[in-house]
């Protein structure tokens, strides 16, 4: 069977994987047989072997070098197309993240490959689904040069365990001179909640300027808990006036139909107000229009 490697995505605060790993190893099943690459710092592997055996990876390169941790993406991307190089295989697929798709355009560039992005779906002929204008157009697309990489949109594929041996392989790392050009001076995790990351909630329930504060947020929170089962995610939170909407704040939620938004210029809701309410739909009118007339017909009495 063919290989397919997978870039593993690593939580920034520790703990393993991020969820999008998993969609990309279940997603890369449909092309052959999923590898796992795990880049970072010198232990990285160790924590995250076993959820990469649980959902498939039949092998995991380990990389780890304080060069592939002190900078940016450029070191992640050489050693890839490094791995791309050695092994010849059949796809590469990596999580469609900020960092992803950087390290994805890169390896592109390197191994002279073809390119694609935010795909949902991959068919085992390579076929990749792409879905653009919330949905309204999907295109089917093909790569023709070079080693097909995707990069994988989250929340497009449900993660499925499938166990495998993870047999784990050490890779060497030669970083060049050219990829240590931006060097990461500090990191600031971000604070989290019990909710699970925007990106990666299944329902998105925003609240808008008519709940009027942080304090009156809990009405948010409480509908979010009310609008699914207790194992599905869900991602309620509170952001500024300046970034009021998860596009604004530049993290595109891709949460499913079922979502729920309530609209920023409605009030806050009671007690009895309906969770969430559906929009009425606009109906072609079944009045029959008049006829306009340029004298419309008068009656008029006179008195004898």
């Amino acid at each position: 069977m063919a290989e397919v490697l997978v870039l593993a995505e690593l939580n920034a605060a520790g703990g393993g994987v991020r969820k999008t790993t998993l969609e990309a190893l279940t997603a890369a099943r449909a092309l052959g047989e999923p590898s796992a690459v795990v880049l970072g710092a010198p232990g990285t592997a160790a924590g995250v072997k076993d959820a990469l055996a649980e959902y498939g990876a039949a092998k995991v390169y380990v990389a780890e070098s304080e060069d592939i941790d002190g900078y940016l993406v450029a070191p992640k991307a050489e050693v890839l197309a490094q791995l791309v190089s050695e092994r010849s295989p059949a796809a590469v697929v990596i999580p469609s993240s900020p960092e992803g798709k950087e390290i994805a355009g890169r390896l592109a560039i390197k191994t002279g490959s073809g390119f694609l992005t935010d795909v949902t779906e991959i068919a085992a002929d390579g076929t990749a689904t792409q879905v653009a204008f919330a949905g309204a157009t999907i295109v089917h697309s093909q790569v023709t040069v070079g080693t097909p990489i995707y990069t994988l949109r989250g929340n497009s594929v449900t993660p499925e365990p499938a166990p495998a041996a993870a047999a784990e392989e050490p890779v060497s790392v030669s970083v060049s001179d050219s990829a240590k050009l931006a060097r990461v001076t500090d990191r600031v995790v971000e604070q989290k909640s019990n909710r699970p990351e925007l990106t990666e909630a299944s329902i998105v329930v925003s609240g808008g300027r008519g709940v009027a504060s942080a304090e009156n947020f809990a009405i948010i929170e409480g509908l979010a808990d009310s609008s699914a089962r207790p194992s599905v995610p869900r991602a309620p939170r509170w952001t500024p006036a300046s970034t009021r909407t998860a596009s604004r704040s530049g993290r595109p939620a891709r949460p499913s139909p079922r979502s729920c938004t309530w609209p920023s210029a409605s009030p806050a809701p009671s007690s009895t107000a309906p969770a969430c309410r559906p929009r009425r739909p606009s109906w072609p009118s079944t009045r029959t229009p008049r006829p306009r007339s340029s004298s419309w017909p008068t009656s008029a009495s006179s008195a004898t």
